[in-house]
């Protein structure tokens, strides 16, 4: 196996680690019934996030590395436009998404009682949308890598 056929393979295996638990997020919390379920699930969504993280680190770094590798690459559409916007997603973490989280981890942390305020179900819904943007994100860099088309 050459070096850059390793480099694609942990790229690979980074785009499933990192991107398969970051589709589910925002599922994870949507099952929670009650203030117990649903600091539980938050709990559950900070163990994967952290897969997100990790993978989400190696995809740069390799996706970078065999670009390196193979200049040509720079000169693709399909890969610029890919690197674009997993930046651009990465950037909506802390810009958009923390401090659209903040609120909604505040009111776990103070929240007495198990009825779900609606409080949490407005926050929760603006947060949301922002995540199942980056996800839409993912979705497009993830066919431009499988199809190549420009």
């Amino acid at each position: 196996m050459t070096f850059y056929k390793m480099v694609v393979f942990i790229h690979i295996f980074s785009a499933i680690i990192g991107m398969g638990p970051g589709f589910i997020l925002t599922t994870v919390v949507k099952a929670g019934t009650n203030m117990t379920e649903l600091r539980h699930s938050y709990r559950l969504r900070h163990k994967l996030h952290i897969f997100v993280m990790v993978g989400g680190a190696l995809l740069l770094v390799t996706g970078l590395t065999l670009g390196f590798l193979n200049p040509s690459l720079f000169y693709t559409g399909w890969y610029v436009t890919s690197l674009v916007l997993f930046l651009a997603a990465l950037a909506i973490g802390p810009i958009v998404l923390s401090p659209r989280s903040k609120p909604v981890k505040a009111l776990l942390d103070s929240y007495q009682g198990e009825k779900i305020p609606d409080e949490y179900w407005r926050l929760s819904k603006i947060l949301f949308r922002y995540e199942n943007l980056e996800n839409v994100i993912f979705i497009i860099i993830i066919a431009l890598m499988i199809l190549k088309p420009f």
